[in-house]
């Protein structure tokens, strides 16, 4: 029996899309978890200026979110349509967030407890969407030379 050509088993490789939303997913998805040792599950859409993780401002419904987009990138990035379409998620909805800081900073009705240095990140993470959703991938599958 002829072993079959060109098969070795081995899984394709990640397209860097995909490993740049594998790691954001798994930086958000670790984020949230430890969130809930600083805020634990009191006061869940709570404005409190004292619960911070670093310099963020952080509360129970804000590491939900974390937890949400982290998983999400997770199981995105299986695929290079999936890991796309995580970069635009991140896109659209932190850039939405951006602009919610914007006016809720400093706010009484901040259901997501967020700062100056909270809307950098979410400015910064869209932008890290777009390249992921519009970065140049090589597609192309090396052929062999016919010699």
């Amino acid at each position: 029996m002829a072993a079959s050509t060109g098969n070795t088993g081995a899984r394709p490789a990640k397209a860097w899309p995909q490993t740049l939303a594998l790691a954001f997913g798994v930086v958000y998805l670790l984020v949230g978890i430890v969130g809930f040792f600083v805020t634990g599950f009191d006061n869940f859409a709570d404005n409190a200026q004292d619960e911070m993780l670093l310099i963020f401002m952080i509360n129970p419904l804000h590491n939900i979110v974390h937890i949400l987009i982290g998983a999400a990138g997770i199981a995105l990035s299986r695929t290079l349509a999936g890991a796309r379409t995580y970069g635009w998620l991140l896109a659209v909805g932190y850039a939405a967030a951006f602009v919610y800081g914007l006016i809720a900073i400093g706010q009484s009705w901040d259901f997501l407890n967020i700062n100056a240095a909270d809307n950098v990140l979410h400015i910064a993470t869209a932008i890290v969407g777009l390249v992921i959703a519009l970065g140049p991938v090589n597609d192309r599958v090396a052929r062999p030379s016919r010699a």
